[in-house]
Parts: C-alpha cells; sequence; structure tokens
C-alpha cells in the first residue's frame, strides 16, 4: 500500500499542482480554476461513498486495482489533448484517486492494527504520502522551468501515468488478496449500499465532528486552487515567484507536516483526540489570514510553514473517525463522511472564483471566518473518547 501511495502519489503532485497555471494558459479563464476545484471536491465526496462500499465488497486489492486504471485514463487524457475542456474531462477521471480510494486504505489500516495503535498507523499513511507531495511539486516546476507551462505540465502527466500503471503492477503483487471468497477466509463483506440507512448508524459524535470540518474545510477550499495564483501569478501580472519556488514552498509544507506526524500521534494514542483536532483546524483558519500579507518568498516561506502545520492532527482526525464507526462499517462510514463532507464543501471552491473576482483578500478574509468558526464550533460541541491503554 505505502509502494503504490509513493509512486501514484509521486505522479500526481508532479502535475496536478500546476493544473490552475495549466487551464489558464490554455485560455480557460478563472471561472475554469474555480470550476475545477469545485469539481475536485464534489467529484472526491461523490466518489467516497462507492469507493468505501466497494473497498468491503470486492476487498482492498480489486478496489484499488479499479480505482488506479480510472487514474491513468485520466491522465492519459490530458496528455493527448491541450485543451482545457479536455483537462476537465480528464480530471473526471485522475481526481478520483485519492478521494475513491481512501476508504479503502482507511479500511485496511483499521483491520491490520488495534484501536490503541490506529492513530500512528494512520500518520505512518500520511506521512509516506507527504513525500511524493514535497518532491512532486519541484519535479513538475522544475519541467515547466525548462519547457514551458503547457508542454511541461503535459510531461508531468505522462510521467504520473507512467508511475501509475508501475504502482499498479506493484499493488498486485504486494497486497494479499484479501477479496470475499479468496485463501484469506474473509467472510463476505455486508456493506451498505443506501447512504440514508448508514446516515442513521452515524453517531452523534460523529456528527459534531462533521459539521466542524466541513466549516473548515470552507476556509481551505475557498482560497485552494488560487494559492498558487496568488504566488506565481498569471501571463498578464507575475507574482512574487516563480513555478520551481512554488514548488520549494510545497516542499517546505510537506516537511513541516513530515515533522510533527509521529510525535503528535504517539501523544494522541495515549490520551484523548480532541486537543489535536483543535489545534489543526486553528491552522487551518491562519493560513488564509497570513497569505494575505505574503508578497515575498521568505514571508510565503513562513505561509506555508503554517499550511503544513494544519497537518498536525489530520491524521488523529482520521483515526476518530474510524474510532467512531462501527466496527463492521468502517470503510462504508469512512465513505459517507466524505460524500457528505465534499459534496456540501464543492460549494465554497465553486463560490471561491467569485470572491476573488471581486478582490483576492475578501476571498481569504471570507475563508479565515469559516475556519474559525468551525474551530469554536468543535470546540464547544466536539466529543472525545476515553484514552486507550496499550
Amino acid at each position: 500500500m505505502l509502494t503504490m501511495v509513493v509512486l501514484v502519489g509521486m505522479g500526481e503532485h508532479m502535475a496536478e499542482q500546476f493544473l490552475p497555471l495549466y487551464l489558464m494558459a490554455l485560455g480557460g479563464g478563472f471561472l475554469s480554476v474555480g470550476f475545477l476545484n469545485g469539481m475536485d471536491n464534489l467529484l472526491g465526496g461523490l466518489y467516497s461513498f462507492p469507493g468505501g462500499y466497494l473497498a468491503d465488497r470486492l476487498g482492498t486489492k480489486r478496489a484499488l486495482l479499479l480505482f488506479n486504471v480510472l487514474s491513468m485514463v485520466g491522465f492519459g487524457v490530458v496528455v493527448l489533448i491541450p485543451a482545457w475542456q479536455a483537462v476537465l474531462g480528464g480530471a473526471v477521471l485522475f481526481l478520483s484517486w485519492t478521494a475513491i480510494s481512501l476508504p479503502a486504505t482507511m479500511s485496511l489500516v483499521a483491520r491490520a492494527l488495534p484501536e490503541s495503535k490506529r492513530t500512528m498507523g494512520v500518520s505512518l499513511h500520511s506521512l509516506v504520502r507527504r513525500v511524493p507531495m514535497a518532491l512532486g511539486p519541484m519535479v513538475g516546476g522544475a519541467f515547466i522551468g525548462i519547457w514551458g507551462v503547457e508542454l511541461g505540465v503535459r510531461i508531468a502527466f505522462a510521467g504520473a501515468l507512467l508511475m501509475a500503471l508501475v504502482a499498479a503492477v506493484a499493488q498486485q503483487v504486494l497486497i494479499e488478496n484479501d477479496a470475499p471468497g479468496a485463501s484469506s477466509g474473509r467472510p463476505a463483506p455486508a456493506g451498505e449500499r443506501s447512504p440514508l440507512r448508514l446516515w442513521r448508524e452515524m453517531s452523534p459524535s460523529l456528527r459534531q465532528l462533521l459539521v466542524a470540518d466541513i466549516l473548515v474545510r470552507f476556509c481551505e477550499q475557498i482560497p485552494y486552487a488560487f494559492v498558487v495564483l496568488w504566488a506565481v501569478g498569471t501571463a498578464g501580472q507575475p507574482g512574487p515567484v516563480t513555478a520551481l519556488q512554488f514548488g520549494i514552498l510545497r516542499s517546505i509544507e510537506m516537511a513541516t507536516a513530515i515533522l510533527v506526524y509521529i510525535p503528535v500521534a504517539y501523544l494522541a494514542d495515549r490520551g484523548h483526540k480532541k486537543p489535536y483536532v483543535v489545534i489543526t483546524f486553528l491552522f487551518f483558519s491562519v493560513f488564509p489570514l497570513v497569505l494575505m500579507f505574503s508578497h515575498s518568498f521568505g514571508l510565503l516561506a513562513l505561509a506555508f510553514v503554517v499550511r503544513g502545520l494544519k497537518e498536525f492532527g489530520e491524521p488523529t482526525r482520521k483515526a476518530l473517525i474510524m474510532d467512531l464507526a462501527p466496527e463492521d462499517r468502517k470503510a462504508g462510514m469512512f465513505g459517507l463522511y466524505y460524500l457528505i463532507r465534499d459534496v456540501v464543501v464543492s460549494v465554497a471552491a465553486f463560490g471561491g472564483a467569485f470572491l476573488w473576482a471581486i478582490h483576492p483578500s475578501v476571498n481569504l478574509l471570507v475563508a479565515f471566518g469559516f475556519g474559525i468558526l468551525g474551530t469554536v464550533w468543535f470546540w464547544l460541541r466536539g466529543q472525545d473518547l476515553a484514552p486507550l491503554s496499550d
């Protein structure tokens, strides 16, 4: 699983981070950038629930192969057709990878580890994911520096396609067959196909976390697609850094996240998870405010350190979701959570383009307001589980 995460993630982050620049270069305009970000959130939500259901029904190995093939087809569309409409069409497929595969990987972690070790397991998965997230944008930025935006991004997507192919072969060789009826003896799963029935099984504590998470993700997604435009600029209005320097900023963000994962996971597994989630939500909230005052590489580096610190308790939040989900519905409940969250948050991602068109500062201040509201909500209404002993 971790081998697959590195390979697919490296390809994804070499290319996907620069899609807003590519859309602008192809004549798509600001609205196409906002549409891409909104579609990312909407599809992420819509794919999450079937991703969890298929993981329960097919087994992790078969489900991940299917999800990987979808991403490869999307990468191929972008490589072969240099038009902004084709980019959005291909994105329907390759944007599915993270959302549709996450319930399967989280369910695998939950099955493999006892409850007292799940935060560490999720943190290890998150840490390994950040390695390609740190290196990928630097490679993609170098491609753009050498070949320009249009050719550089297409070459990056060609590399993503190749890495996804290698990952598909590796996952079939390395992941144990856990399909129903396999020699592993796994019983036939009781996957729930109805989101409404599954919603009735969601605990009040998990629903409170969901509300707070939605508000905080409004904060993240309103400016998300426009951060690269703030830093790098457009053809008519250059920003304070180059594409390669933006890749370095992303590496700073990922390195910051990597440094905090393990110590926070160690403490969260031995104590209450709620404080770590509150701190995470606070860093989400502060980032757009810090970004608004960042007009040089040095200040942007500080902003991206803050952005990296928002991962402080993200594995803890995911582990809390798994802890609060019924034992026989881990993947399905995780998928339902993300279905509801990301479909609602897609409204913010679509709306971010209109706020940015008014003025970038309006976009960033509205995002900050949503983040503070979500943080306070979870602080006052969020619940926790008692610490577990080893």
